[in-house]
């Protein structure tokens, strides 16, 4: 309670005079307040951490659409591709091209159209061909007992104007580049046997055919 300077009177807290001898009322100091402190800011994110994170999302995103991608097309090939069979030929059509294999030696020596050098035989399951944008690749392997010089001979004289490349006394590579066609032959000696390896490439890419 507050009390007048003059008198001594006791004064009401709101009494701006004394009531007793009229005197001004004493001015109270108002209780200070301790200031406040000034208000920490949060933590910031630097501005690496927030590159970093955007990378990483990006690269999630990215991986994530290529899977999409990868799994649609994928699906597209799938529903597109044909598989169909006749006795030992297997036939498989895609958006890509056409692949035939056989395991009829006979059949792959007829249809690889090169010469095959007398009294080799047709190795099972080494034959086939692929068709691809206007071109035809036809596959097969073959053996003989007769040495590898004289295979090479053999089909020295049937693509005079071959290159031959040789490496030892028992493999040889002969390969005639014709137009549009490309034979490639390989001989080596192996478990003593010859064999005889004729890739023959016919056609031309369908984007120069007319």
């Amino acid at each position: 309670m507050a009390f007048c300077n003059s008198c001594g009177a006791p004064l009401e807290p709101a009494a701006r005079f004394c009531p007793k001898c009229g005197k001004g009322a004493p001015v109270s100091a108002a209780p200070s307040t301790p200031a406040s402190a000034a208000a920490v800011k949060p933590a910031q994110a630097s501005s690496a951490v927030k590159i970093v994170l955007i990378v990483v999302a990006v690269i999630i995103g990215l991986g994530i659409l290529g899977m999409v991608t990868s799994a649609f097309f994928a699906w597209r090939i799938a529903k597109h591709t044909h598989i169909s069979s006749r006795g030992d030929k297997v036939r498989v059509e895609t958006p890509f091209g056409t692949v035939e294999s056989t395991q009829n030696s006979d059949e792959a020596a007829r249809n690889i159209g090169v010469d095959v050098y007398s009294g080799a035989r047709a190795l099972k399951s080494s034959a086939g061909a692929v068709t691809f944008g206007g071109m035809k690749t036809a596959g097969a392997e073959f053996e003989t007992s007769d040495p590898p010089e004289k295979v090479a001979e053999f089909y020295k004289q049937k693509f005079p104007g071959a290159m031959v490349s040789t490496q030892g006394d028992d493999q040889y590579s002969i390969v005639s580049n014709e137009k549009n066609r490309v034979v490639t032959i390989n001989i080596e000696s192996q478990d003593g046997k010859t064999r005889i390896n004729i890739a023959n490439v016919t056609g031309k890419p369908s984007d120069q055919s007319q």
